[in-house]
């Protein structure tokens, strides 16, 4: 119950000051642009770039609980599971750093060094912030709840799955292995 409790408190502490800014987001729907301010390990890309494959996002923040328990390693163990995919092509993962709280302590630098540390080595975006925007732009482009959200992009740039906070981890690995098979 304890451990229950304290999953709740920290989604809301996360969430709240998102959620009540969107509506729920539809699929399938195409797929809107990223307006990254800097690229992390790679060359940056884009939407339009990776037409052709199935993108695999993870919208995060550093220090979001659930993006540290769940989606980042999740992220992280799918990019192993489909290694084969993403060598050949037909997959792509990137995270977006969709920081939109603590803005000073969730720095480029202190991103840098922790994806250093927790082994991330896929391509990750931080998200453009522009003058006096509460939410940063591709978080705002593609209706984001808070963090961490997961979404998926198929072969011709429709969002096919985009899920708030936690979710069925076999069912969104059955679409995404049927993502790969189209």
């Amino acid at each position: 119950m304890r451990r229950t409790l304290m999953a709740l408190l920290l989604l809301t502490l996360t969430a709240s000051p998102v959620m009540a800014n969107h509506e729920l987001v539809t699929v399938p729907r195409p797929a809107e642009a990223w307006d990254i301010a800097e690229w992390i390990n790679g060359e940056g890309t884009s939407v339009g770039q990776l037409k052709g494959r199935v993108v695999l996002i993870d919208f995060f923040q550093l220090w979001c609980p659930g993006c540290n328990k769940f989606s980042m390693p999740l992220i992280k163990h799918w990019s192993e599971v489909f290694a084969d995919e993403i060598k050949a092509g037909k997959l792509a993962v990137v995270s977006i750093h969709t920081v939109f709280e603590g803005h000073d302590y969730q720095n480029p630098k202190r991103l840098k060094r922790f994806l250093k540390e927790k082994g991330i080595h896929h391509l990750v975006g931080v998200d453009r912030h522009k003058d006096g925007a509460f939410l940063p732009e591709t978080m705002r482009a593609y209706g984001t709840r808070g963090t961490p959200e997961v979404a998926m992009i198929d072969k011709q740039g429709q969002v096919r799955f985009q899920q708030f906070g936690g979710f069925d981890v076999e069912k969104a690995e059955r679409l995404l292995r049927a993502l790969l098979a189209e």
